[in-house]
């Protein structure tokens, strides 16, 4: 299916997941043919009835704010290490891979990225393998790992959920990714927005485009978050009640052949502080993101070269963070 089309801007869409969750197939049929709508033309969507539970946004939200309340010392103590996983203090990236804004400044938040978490007998971990931890736990906070692991597993499973929504979408087998992530490397980036006067082009996080295949974000109730639209504004993303945003990453865009649109994004410095928590919903470390055969034609040609998940992510966060951030960095 392909629906492109020269549309005017318009606002974030929102898509009603629960006639789909609760088995429905024209549901499906016609959920499919609106998000390939979406994603060939604007690259985000907000849904709803998306069957996460609220306690654990709640509880994983209000576990975040505790940590970023911590003394900085505290927090350093988590620094990113060699694996990519951990603090990363304010001021620490800048986003040089933009394809709309030459960011010069430092982002102003805070982040703790945390990855899958797994057994210590992981084979990936035993293998030192980078972005899939061991994930570094703050040790006053008792509560915070386990509020933060049982965020990451309702979110996957609205991930898993989604898969095959995307296949159709491509016009591919409904289970067509279902082998492409049997070992995700999915992870999450945990931020806090402090309430801060910015310098001249500086940000909450500057405009960028996120890595991955899709990006999951509950909605914040504090205004900061804006999309660039297809007339080059800022659209600001509007709270939606229990929302979860939705949007599509460089590796799927590059997958897609550049029908799925990754479209730029970013957060203003917010009057009040914010929190986010973006999961980063990745297939397995060693999947190729070639351009689909659904996705080539005369009209759209090969565009990509293909590339791995770890070496497309390797690239993106290496080219990112500043030195000082630590991690591969240094």
């Amino acid at each position: 299916m392909s629906t492109k089309e020269n549309n005017a801007d318009i606002s974030i869409p929102i898509l009603d997941l629960g006639p789909y969750l609760d088995g429905g197939t024209h549901a499906f049929d016609m959920l499919a043919a609106k998000l390939c709508e979406i994603q060939e033309n604007i690259g985000f969507y907000v849904v709803v009835n998306h069957g996460v539970p609220r306690p654990a946004l709640e509880h994983a939200h209000a576990e975040l704010e505790a940590f970023f309340s911590l003394p900085l010392e505290e927090k350093l103590q988590l620094r990113i290490n060699e694996k990519s996983v951990g603090y990363i203090p304010s001021q620490s990236t800048v986003y040089v891979t933009s394809v709309v804004n030459e960011n010069t400044q430092p982002d102003l938040n805070q982040t703790i990225t945390i990855a899958r978490e797994r057994l210590p007998n992981d084979p990936a971990i035993l293998a030192g393998s980078r972005f899939v931890g061991p994930n570094q736990w703050p040790e006053g906070l008792p509560d915070f790992r386990p509020a933060m692991i049982a965020y990451q597993e309702a979110m996957s499973v609205l991930g898993y959920a989604m898969l095959p929504l995307y296949a159709r979408a491509l016009d591919l087998p409904d289970d067509y990714f279902s082998n492409f992530f049997t070992e995700p490397m999915w992870w999450t980036r945990n931020t806090y927005y402090p309430a801060a006067e910015p310098r001249k082009n500086q940000f909450g996080i500057s405009p960028h485009c996120d890595h991955g295949f899709i990006t999951m974000l509950p909605m914040s109730g504090v205004p900061g978050l804006q999309v660039l639209g297809s007339n080059r504004d800022w659209i600001p993303a509007e709270p939606v009640q229990d929302g979860i945003i939705v949007n599509t990453g460089e590796f799927l865009h590059r997958w897609s052949n550049g029908r799925f649109l990754a479209t730029p994004h970013r957060v203003v410095a917010p009057d009040r502080p914010r929190y986010s928590m973006a999961m980063f919903f990745n297939p397995n470390a060693d999947t190729l993101a070639e351009p689909l055969n659904t996705c080539v034609s005369a009209d759209r040609p090969r565009a990509f070269e293909p590339v791995a998940m770890i070496d497309y992510m390797s690239w993106y966060i290496d080219s990112n963070y500043k030195r000082y951030a630590g991690g591969r960095q240094t």
